[in-house]
């Protein structure tokens, strides 16, 4: 790896990761500042800051933006976390000089117009009512907000239809000066590229100039408990959730094992016993997620209403024979999936742009692949015990339902299992 960082007179940091015998490049800018770092007054606001940053400038129109990545037959595109925003490009080597304009244009000279923001609160209001409407992303948002309840963290990044409403231009505005700033955003880059011209290429479309640092946010306390939502569906969807391990801890490792132990694949403990032997469900997962100084991890279930006391029943079991001992070989074989995920992303140079950035974030550094591989190969068996043993013990389980019938005495049950509820 040659990876090569640089900060700029005016703290932008810029990273790049060359990448032999290709003909493309990918370009990001992660700006650490997301969703957990909105007031209750400005939910949603940095969700809809991504979207108005690509509805025009002071030199270029929406239509022109799109219009001029697009010719090149590369894409720009933006996503929102809790913790930070990506606005992100994939081009051809010679356009990586283009790429590096617009998303500095967009960031720098957005107009955030009164008119496009009527237009986009209603586009924002259609994409909250895709996802009240998709069931598994509904429990998943619940799930959230019952984790962490009155706290950025578990509210929807989407915001609320109400919270959505009542944003205004001059509210954007004042998100926008008091988190977009140079030592907040790091400008990333992977494959065709050179170091230096890149860092030529960032003074020139990023001249901003604030001596701040990051934004920070208030901790986040795990708390749990119980929702449901009555829904009238053909299936019911349960997730389970308990608090889990910061991003680039020690324990964040040994949770992504665990998770793909208990439910990552086909092979899978969670797959094998509820799908695979007795038919429960069609879909059955879980998950690991990593904060800065938290996390959640779970399992997210499907079933027929009928199922989910029997369902319910062999998660809780199988949670409970994982604090009880896992083999060495299921150690191995998840490592190699997460090994083997690992380091074919690394073979993408859009995943690559975006993961170096987060390594600056998390660790400070860009580790190369062989540390993090390390990490995942001291993870040991009684490490993932003693995590599960955690878990199965956990005083305030999140449970989440969304379905037919009486999701609440379903719910109940599942929490009392658990110890809570």
């Amino acid at each position: 790896m040659t990876v090569r960082v640089s900060r700029l007179d005016n703290g932008l940091t810029v990273v790049t990761d060359p990448m032999p015998n290709i003909m493309t490049a990918a370009v990001a800018l992660t700006v650490n500042a997301g969703a957990r770092h909105e007031t209750q007054a400005q939910h949603g606001i940095a969700h809809m800051l991504e979207h108005m940053a690509f509805k025009g400038t002071a030199t270029r129109s929406a239509a022109e933006i799109v219009g001029a990545i697009e010719r090149v037959g590369g894409s720009l595109n933006a996503a929102t976390s809790h913790e930070n925003t990506v606005y992100a490009a994939r081009i051809l080597a010679e356009d990586v000089p283009l790429a590096v304009t617009l998303i500095g244009d967009i960031i720098e000279n957005s107009r955030l117009e009164p008119e496009e923001l009527a237009r986009e609160q209603g586009v924002v209001l259609s994409e909250i009512g895709e996802a009240e409407d998709t069931p598994d992303d509904l429990v998943f948002e619940m799930m959230s907000e019952t984790a962490f309840p009155d706290q950025p963290l578990g509210r929807p990044i989407l915001g609320t239809r109400d919270s959505v409403r009542a944003m205004t231009v001059d509210s954007i505005r004042g998100y926008l000066s008091g988190h977009y700033r140079p030592g907040s955003m790091i400008l990333s880059a992977a494959g065709a590229v050179d170091h230096d011209s890149f860092c030529a290429m960032a003074a020139d479309a990023f001249r901003m100039s604030d001596g701040r640092e990051a934004s920070s946010f208030a901790p986040a306390r795990y708390q749990g408990g119980i929702t449901t939502r009555a829904r009238d569906l053909d299936q019911t969807h349960l997730v389970l959730g308990f608090e889990g391990a910061p991003t680039g801890s020690d324990g964040f490792f040994t949770a992504d094992i665990a998770s793909t132990i208990l439910g990552g694949g086909m092979s899978s403990r969670l797959f094998q016993e509820a799908r695979e032997r007795r038919g429960l469900c069609y879909s059955i997962y879980a998950y690991s997620w990593g904060f800065a100084e938290t996390g959640l991890f779970g399992v997210y279930a499907g079933t027929a209403p009928e199922d989910v006391a029997d369902l319910s029943d062999v998660i809780r079991h199988e949670i409970c024979a994982m604090a009880q001992g896992v083999t060495e070989d299921e150690i191995a074989s998840a490592c190699a999936q997460s090994k083997a995920g690992l380091l074919m992303s690394l073979e993408n140079c859009a995943s690559r742009a975006e993961q170096i950035a987060r390594h600056l974030v998390v660790f400070g550094e860009v580790l190369p692949a062989e540390v993090l591989v390390a990490r995942l190969e001291a993870v040991t068996a009684e490490d993932v015990s003693a995590f599960m043993q955690r878990v199965a013990a956990e005083a305030e389980a999140t449970v989440s339902i969304v379905g037919p019938g009486d999701p609440a005495a379903s719910a109940q049950r599942i929490a009392a299992a658990y110890g809570s509820g």
